[in-house]
C-alpha cells in the first residue's frame, strides 16, 4: 500500500483529486492543508506528499515538507502538479527535492502508477513540463530569492515573510534586494511584474 498525504488549501479542488486516486485499491490518499502538513506526516508517515504549485501558499508547503521528508531513506518523496510555463516555480520544486513532475493540464490517466513509482524510488517528468525544466535552470534567481518574491507578490510584508520561511527581517530585505538587482528592475513591484512575466513566478 503507497501511503500519499495530498496537500492543497482549496478543499473541492483536494478532495475531487482525492476521490480520483482513492479509486485505486493500492493507494491509500490523506487531505490537509498548509497547516495540517506536519501533523499530518507524523500520523501517517506518507509515501508521497503530492501539492500543487499554483496552490495559494505553495512557498511554504514546499518548505514544510522538505523539513519533513526523510531523503536518505527515500521516504516521503515529494511529486508536484505544475505548468510548463512556470519555470520559477519548477526550479523551486527541484531544489526542494522533488522527484514527480506532473502536468495539471494533462490527463489523468496513470496518476496511481506515477505514485507507485516514485514511492518506490524512481522519477517522472511528464513530457510537457520537460522544456520547463529546462529553462528552469536560467532563471536568475536563487531558490531562496524566488521565495521570498513569490510571497512578497501575495502581498505579505517583509516581516511576515520573515516569519513564514524563518530568517530575519534583514535577510528577507536583502533577498528582495537581490531580486531587485538581478531582475534589472527599478523596484520590488517592478520585479514580481517582470518575474510573472518571465514565468519565474
Amino acid at each position: 500500500m503507497t501511503t500519499v498525504l495530498l496537500v492543497h488549501e482549496i478543499s473541492l479542488w483536494r478532495a475531487s483529486l482525492a476521490c480520483l486516486l482513492s479509486a485505486d485499491r493500492e493507494l491509500l490518499v490523506e487531505v490537509t492543508d498548509k497547516g495540517g502538513v506536519r501533523a499530518a506526516a507524523e500520523e501517517w508517515s506518507p509515501d508521497i506528499f503530492l501539492t500543487d504549485l499554483d496552490c495559494p501558499d505553495s512557498v511554504e508547503v514546499l518548505a514544510e515538507v522538505e523539513s519533513l521528508r526523510c531523503p536518505d531513506s527515500g521516504d516521503g518523496a515529494l511529486v508536484v502538479l505544475a505548468r510548463g510555463d512556470r519555470p520559477g516555480a519548477l526550479r523551486r520544486a527541484f531544489d526542494a527535492g522533488a522527484r514527480g513532475y506532473i502536468d495539471k493540464f494533462g490527463t489523468a490517466k496513470g496518476l496511481p502508477e506515477i505514485m507507485r513509482k516514485v514511492a518506490g524510488g524512481g522519477r517522472h517528468i511528464d513530457e510537457s513540463l520537460a522544456f520547463g525544466l529546462l529553462q528552469a535552470a536560467d532563471v536568475p534567481l536563487s531558490r531562496r530569492e524566488l521565495g521570498v518574491l513569490a510571497l512578497a507578490a501575495e502581498g505579505e510584508s517583509v516581516s511576515s515573510i520573515a516569519g513564514a520561511l524563518h530568517l530575519t527581517n534583514g535577510t528577507v530585505r536583502n533577498y528582495l534586494a537581490a531580486a531587485i538587482r538581478k531582475t534589472g528592475a527599478r523596484n520590488r513591484l517592478d520585479a514580481i511584474r517582470l518575474s510573472k512575466q518571465f514565468g519565474w513566478l
